[in-house]
């Protein structure tokens, strides 16, 4: 059997650079804390894989959907999913916006893909 294409989008946003906050960001964020109906929300918009990571306040997301799927709809069909608005309103707590940008996860360009030989 063959596996679907994916398509990958990466984001970015910054976490306001308080030790204490991104420690309390983290914890909402470890698996045994999860909000069980985010993370059903996330899969049923069509988003297969979400992984972010951290480095200073800086956080990066990567995202995969199936390859005929429109990003910009999935990420917007997440707010109708339940206690998405209230997980929106606590995560506001710790982040803030790049800079030059809205308060939102920035979709980033891609400028290098290692060729496959």
């Amino acid at each position: 059997m063959q596996a679907k294409e994916r398509q990958r989008i990466c984001l970015t946003l910054d976490l306001k650079d308080d030790p204490e906050l991104i420690e309390k960001y983290i914890h909402y964020h470890k698996p045994e804390n999860n909000w069980p109906e985010i993370n059903e929300g996330i899969r049923e918009s069509g988003i297969q894989l979400m992984d972010i990571y951290l480095v200073d306040n800086r956080l990066f997301m990567i995202c995969e959907i199936d390859a005929s799927e429109n990003f910009d709809r999935c990420w917007e069909r997440i707010a109708a999913y339940p206690r998405q608005e209230e997980w929106a309103q606590l995560m506001n707590n710790f982040i803030k916006a790049i800079p030059a940008h809205k308060l939102e996860w920035i979709k980033m360009e891609q400028v290098y893909s290692l060729p496959v030989n």
